[in-house]
């Protein structure tokens, strides 16, 4: 059986079973990773996997059953036992749920590649990290560490109304850190992101990141961080680098406005949301300089699709225009619930999970400044980047963020580097306060979202780029 053979075969086992609507994703991954320490590879990672989950519905439930088998008894036991779950949860008294219209569609779509990672030769990966690592030792990092990561994964969707879409979606990213060890204190600098830069793309991405040529300053900067002098703790003016920035968006924005937070269907793992669907097109979220948009269709994203695992397709859509709350990350069920006439943010980690809500590319639009202009014009302020730490409230509401650096910045100059550098805030507060933003955007890309129970690992995408907020409390009070 071929793979739209199998997922047909699996939709109709479902309706015959007594589902008024079913839809399967047949999932084919395969992910290789490297890991070099001091010079020497330490960890290489190759897996493969093949299988089928259907989604059954009957009245008030969704029901759920994957199989790593795509013979066509395996896919008709699968759908099933996916209807018979949906008919055993729906016992329970509760409204049918209802699912946004869709177009049914037949399709295909592949990300961007220019070169295959997959195809690119280990040795020459290895020889990558290996030369950067190396060099970062050679420069004071008593732990030099890299890393890269590859993705290619091919799906197939079929469902009761009629959707038959293929997409093949290639993702890789890298980084490298140095860690520093001093008396009684540890500073690590990464690059280019505390987790790497990762996208829908090939690895020419990764030739892009530049990491021989910025181990040997992210090692020097780890060596001096040690007695740079502290942040000192206060109100003042702070810079965001972009990388920083992007993670802001992911934790304040991205997660309040996944519908099922806000809904209260994801209270158990990640919590809720602080907004209230009744103020959606009037809250103001932030100053006026902050456009938030939603786009599944930036080429190279870590975000970027061609429909998501409903079927759906890519399409850009507000989520905060000039301040305003606008738009939210929905699915079919949930933005049918809200009234609303668009989903297409449904994807799970795997063909064993249970697709839900969750984040494409969420990202800033360009503001009218450089980060040159932003520095010149703030007479008193730290500029911080790289993530550090972080950690936010189940609401998504307080914050306090650590940074791998900072630099004092007196009278529009860039001046002495600060170590452990914080700042904390509250979400529509601190986006209110936003005066200056950096046209320099990049699409940095988040590998690592967690969510879910079991946890599903979703990879999204997060443009931003360099920003001020005025009178933010950073630093720490003894």
């Amino acid at each position: 059986m071929t793979e739209f053979d199998a997922a047909t075969a699996a939709v109709q086992a479902a309706l015959d079973a007594g589902a008024r609507y079913a839809d399967v994703r047949v999932m084919h991954r395969r992910y290789e990773s490297m890991a070099a320490r001091n010079g020497e590879i330490e960890e290489l990672t190759r897996d493969s996997d093949l299988g089928l989950g259907v989604r059954a519905l009957v009245g008030s439930s969704w029901g759920f059953y994957a199989v790593p088998d795509l013979s066509d008894a395996a896919a008709r036991d699968a759908g099933q036992r996916a209807a018979r779950i949906a008919a055993a949860s729906a016992r329970v008294p509760g409204p049918p749920i209802e699912l946004m219209t869709s177009t049914p569609t037949t399709a295909s779509w592949a990300s961007p590649c220019a070169v295959d990672p997959l195809g690119v030769p280990l040795s020459d990966k290895g020889d990558l990290l290996v030369r950067a690592t190396t060099t970062m030792t050679e420069h004071g990092a008593d732990l030099a560490e890299g890393l890269y990561q590859i993705w290619d994964t091919t799906k197939w969707f079929v469902s009761s109304e009629g959707h038959r879409i293929d997409q093949h979606i290639r993702e890789c990213g890298a980084g490298i850190s140095a860690t520093s060890i001093g008396d009684g204190e540890t500073q690590r600098r990464s690059w280019p992101s505390y987790r790497g830069q990762y996208g829908t793309t090939g690895w020419e991405l990764v030739d892009s990141l530049d990491l021989t040529d910025n181990a040997a300053r992210i090692a020097e900067e780890s060596r001096a961080l040690l007695t740079a002098p502290l942040c000192p703790a206060g109100e003042t003016d702070l810079i965001l680098g972009g990388e920083q920035l992007a993670l802001q968006i992911h934790e304040s924005v991205g997660h309040a406005i996944e519908l099922d937070r806000i809904l209260g269907w994801e209270a158990a793992l990640a919590g809720t949301s602080w907004l209230d669907l009744a103020q959606l097109g009037s809250l103001r979220y932030g100053s006026e300089l902050m456009n938030v948009t939603i786009d599944p269709t930036i080429p190279g994203a870590l975000g970027s699709f061609g429909f998501d695992d409903e079927g759906s397709p890519a399409v850009a859509r507000d989520a905060v225009r000039e301040g305003r709350w606008v738009g939210v990350l929905a699915g079919r069920d949930s933005a049918a619930v809200a009234g609303l006439d668009y989903g297409g943010s449904v994807r799970a980690d795997g063909w064993a999970r249970l697709p839900m809500v969750r984040m494409t590319n969420v990202g800033l639009e360009p503001g009218p400044h450089t980060l040159e202009e932003i520095i010149a014009a703030t007479d008193d302020g730290v500029l911080m980047d790289i993530n550090r730490s972080w950690s936010i409230d189940d609401k998504r509401l307080n914050f306090q963020f650590g940074c791998e650096i900072g630099w004092e910045i007196k009278n529009g100059r860039r001046g002495r580097m600060l170590r452990n550098p914080t700042y904390t805030g509250i979400g529509p507060l601190f986006w209110r306060s936003m005066d200056m933003l950096s046209a320099e955007i990049v699409p940095w890309g988040t590998p690592n979202c967690g969510k879910g129970q079991p946890v599903q690992v979703g990879h999204t995408g997060h443009p931003a780029a360099p920003a001020r907020f005025r009178n933010v409390r950073v630093g720490v009070t003894a």
